[in-house]
């Protein structure tokens, strides 16, 4: 279902944001039908409040919604999102109440409290409709819902319908809608052209591994993006208990937020040179699935052992970062629903990252803030680099010990840049537990609406 604003030529219902502390002050400047109404209504301001007020032939004059206090506000991101949900169907034009940074900020939060998963079951859209104010960047803004309903779409559904065939299916039809190049490796063209830790992970599922390699532009700064492609995760041979199995559909959500992230970009012709690579495997069990205690050697030439078969993401990902590194991009950012030790650091609502760049971490911190995608730099410590060599092999895929998981992690990752001047490593959730204004119950992206405003920015050129 597409999140997009209303009919330009549609009627519009007159929508007044009205902050708690200022609710008096406006309603004291209103008709006394109106103060009456509201105040009959119980309509104070507060978070998540919506009010219609009828005019003299029962229609509907103008609609009021809460925006909260300072304080209400910094406990969540777009109240009027949770306000435009009880409204009833209408096309609504946002009139007073907002300054323009908050009208951007708020009209996409309404697109995205629009954003329906209807593929298997049919759902209701939302009723009520937002029209583009002339203050805001309309098109930028449906481009970013637009993106991240890719990103959404592409998680929640299931792996039956979400393999690495589905997966490059997915790429495709975004390569083509941008004109973009696109090449696929697959099976065992992935030994023949030295990708040999993504076919090992990949190669006990009955639907092959593959490498997906997408390339957009001609000019600007060379911005490589990774992201973990893992369709379906079992654990492997680590075989996980059911509980942590009921929402592994979602483990290649860093694979769908690059391509949400690339959407973005092409759809607002950026001028950049554009790379994704996408490693697209299941790690699936049989006779032929990969073992604990094996060694295996990544195309960078580094040895893994594999103390666990549950920790796969950072395999795949290190053959398609170490195929990245040899471009020499300005810059590599790799996604990934890595860790469960970023869970427990963090929280399901922040994404956490990695760099060693502090231009790049202050670029990305201010984009974060403005544009109400949070994230958290995390360290990249370098005395942990000892907890990831085995002494069999130059890299251990799972150290033992449990301490600092998503650092250690990180750690792998970075070992395959080393010629990039630039890395950027994300260690996603991609899913909103409970339901929140503008993000339901569901896959989420996560950071790349802030990656998408800092590369927007001059902080490569």
């Amino acid at each position: 279902m597409s999140v997009q604003f209303a009919d330009p030529s549609a009627p519009t219902i007159p929508l007044h944001v009205i902050d708690e502390a200022n609710c008096a002050d406006w309603l004291s400047a209103q008709t006394a039908s109106v103060q009456g109404w509201a105040t009959a209504n119980g309509f104070t301001g507060g978070m998540r409040q919506a009010v219609i007020v009828p005019g003299p032939d029962g229609q509907i004059a103008m609609a009021l919604a809460g925006f909260g206090s300072d304080a209400t506000r910094t406990r969540g991101r777009f109240p009027l999102a949770a306000a435009a949900a009880t409204l009833p169907a209408g096309v609504y034009a946002i009139e007073s109440g907002l300054t323009p940074d908050q009208l951007a900020e708020e009209s996409l939060g309404w697109l995205l409290q629009s954003y329906r998963f209807d593929r298997y079951a049919t759902v209701a859209p939302m009723a009520a409709q937002l029209a583009a104010h002339a203050d805001i960047d309309a098109a930028e803004i449906q481009i970013l819902a637009s993106g991240e309903a890719l990103t959404r779409d592409l998680i929640n559904t299931p792996a039956s319908d979400m393999g690495p065939p589905d997966l490059e299916h997915a790429a495709r039809n975004l390569a083509a809608a941008f004109e973009a190049e696109i090449t696929v490796i697959t099976g065992e063209d992935l030994l023949a052209q030295n990708f040999p830790m993504i076919h090992t992970v990949g190669r006990a599922a009955d639907r092959a591994p593959r490498l997906i390699d997408l390339r957009w532009g001609a000019s600007g700064p060379k911005i490589t993006l990774v992201g973990k492609g893992v369709c379906f995760d079992t654990g492997g041979l680590n075989l996980k208990p059911g509980a942590s199995m009921g929402l592994m559909k979602k483990d290649m959500g860093g694979s769908a937020a690059v391509l949400g992230l690339a959407h973005m970009l092409m759809a607002t012709g950026q001028d950049i040179q554009l790379r994704v690579l996408i490693p697209a495997v299941e790690n699936s069990v049989s006779s032929n699935a990969f073992r604990p205690q094996d060694i295996l050697t990544s195309r960078k030439g580094l040895t893994v052992e594999i103390n666990n078969t549950d920790a796969e993401g950072r395999l795949v990902l290190a053959d398609a970062l170490a195929l990245a590194d040899e471009e020499n991009p300005d810059l590599i950012i790799s996604m990934a629903t890595l860790t469960g030790a970023a869970r427990v650091a963090v929280g399901p609502d922040l994404a956490p990252y990695f760099t060693d760049d502090p231009q790049l971490a202050t670029a990305l911190e201010a984009a974060a803030t403005a544009c109400a995608d949070p994230v958290w730099r995390m360290p990249f410590h370098d005395p942990y680099e000892a907890m990831i060599e085995p002494g069999i092999a130059d890299l251990d895929n799972a150290p033992k010990g449990g301490f600092a998981g998503c650092i250690t992690a990180a750690l792998f990752l970075r070992r395959f840049v080393t010629k990039t001047p630039a890395y950027m490593h994300f260690d996603i959730y991609g899913w909103q537990p409970t339901a929140a204004p503008a993000r339901p119950k569901g896959g989420v992206g996560q950071a790349t609406r802030a990656l998408f405003t800092m590369l927007k920015s001059d902080v490569l050129k």
